[in-house]
């Protein structure tokens, strides 16, 4: 785990700190560090935030699942709930919401560092998203033609944005639009205010070599969030699964909490049944 919100005077990062979100050209940094142990299977990169309340009424419920699904009446006409993120110069925002708006938007890329030799790792962007959301609940608008540019005539960009969701990924016909993937997984929202979404993936591709190996890597950051001005936190992870799913400790302590505090309520329940359960506690009525 490293954060490089950059909040230290000593950070290589300390520098973007204040950064806004249409700085020109972004703000960029490295750190290195290294990696005390292999990572044998694929490995998962996340980015991580802290102080960052998804869960708050009005920002869960500012957005157009219509919109989102494609459907081209609310392409043109959101719904109300995206308030004051609904119109920008008297065109229909697409997407609409605060959650659009704020959608997290560094760029992450990782080197290994060998004999002063920096060697890109290979960071998959597609499949990081649910396949129900991928295909089932994000559609891009119909049309004539397969032309995004098109298709989202007569709209703008949120307003955080700098460019078009028909431009996050040029590249990529089926990961672009409503469906790009990076924003799918930013639209599902954070029950708590620390949390981590899936940025990028790292397969294994031989079975002999690990995927990570134990030595030294740097982290180049495009520094184009920002969160200093929320007392908010930055970091990207690196993690793998096993056979019983990904770390969590948060349901483990969850579970023992609670069953701790049900088991406590438990004994005191059980003394005040036998201490006071058996006593007469029918008045004797005079006749």
């Amino acid at each position: 785990q490293i954060d490089y919100t950059g909040t230290e005077p000593s950070s290589p990062c300390n520098k973007c700190l204040n950064v806004s979100w249409d700085s020109t050209p972004p703000c960029t940094c490295t750190i290195n560090f290294t990696l005390e142990h292999p990572f044998e299977s694929n490995v998962f990169m996340y980015y991580g935030l802290s102080n960052f309340y998804q869960n708050h009424r009005r920002y869960v419920k500012s957005r157009d699942d219509s919109q989102l699904n494609g459907d081209n009446s609310s392409l043109l006409n959101p719904s109300k709930e995206c308030e004051p993120y609904r119109t920008n110069e008297d065109k229909p925002i697409a997407p609409c919401g605060a959650i659009a708006n704020s959608m997290f938007n560094d760029t992450l890329k990782l080197y290994r560092i060998d004999n002063d030799t920096r060697t890109p790792i290979t960071l998959i962007k597609k499949g990081i998203a649910w396949w129900t959301d991928k295909n089932v609940k994000f559609r891009n608008p119909t049309g004539d033609g397969n032309n995004l540019t098109a298709l989202f005539q007569g709209t703008t960009k949120p307003v955080n944005w700098p460019k078009p969701v028909y431009m996050l990924d040029p590249a990529e016909p089926d990961n672009n639009g409503f469906i790009n993937e990076d924003f799918i997984v930013w639209m599902r929202t954070a029950a708590l205010p620390t949390f981590r979404k899936l940025y990028r993936l790292i397969e294994r591709k031989n079975n002999l070599q690990p995927t990570l190996q134990a030595g030294k890597y740097s982290l180049d950051i495009a520094y184009n969030y920002p969160v200093h001005s929320f007392d908010g936190r930055k970091r990207m992870i690196l993690s793998t699964i096993s056979w019983m799913g990904g770390k969590n400790p948060f349901l483990g302590i969850a579970y023992i909490t609670v069953g701790s505090i049900c088991f406590f309520l438990g004994v005191v329940l059980l003394f005040i049944h036998h201490k006071y359960g058996n006593r007469n506690t029918s008045a004797d009525i005079p006749n």
